[in-house]
């Protein structure tokens, strides 16, 4: 079983900055593909940036290239989402997510999520 809270989301200016966490629980945490979804009302959850067990390999949806970094720390138990140059687009429930898999996109292919943290980001 692997437990998944998220935290660091709020009001931010567009233009601004903010990161986003991920806590872990759970010995084989280090063993998942780790990825951040987001949803916006009325839409569809979408991928947003997933990384690799060892933290070698990420992608990124084109939406977010360039401006956001997924990072994660194994010995702390910890996925991270650094958001750079937000738009107002960015506005949604961002949710951390593990997976079993590897080239991992999809919602019903992660396995654990997290509550979700609110991030809005104002114009």
């Amino acid at each position: 079983q692997v437990q998944l809270v998220e935290s660091g989301g709020g009001l931010v200016q567009a233009g601004g900055s903010l990161r986003l966490s991920c806590a872990a629980s759970g010995r084989t945490f280090s063993s998942y593909t780790m990825g951040w979804f987001r949803q916006a009302p009325g839409k569809e959850r979408e991928f947003v940036a997933r990384i690799s067990w060892s933290g070698s390999s990420t992608y990124y949806a084109d939406s977010v290239k360039g401006r956001f970094t997924i990072s994660r720390d194994n010995g702390k138990n910890m996925v991270y989402l650094q958001m750079n140059s937000p738009k107002a687009e960015d506005t949604a429930v961002y949710y951390c997510a593990a997976s079993g898999g590897l080239r991992v996109t999809r919602p019903d292919e992660y396995n654990y999520w997290g509550q979700g943290t609110q991030v809005t980001v104002s114009s």
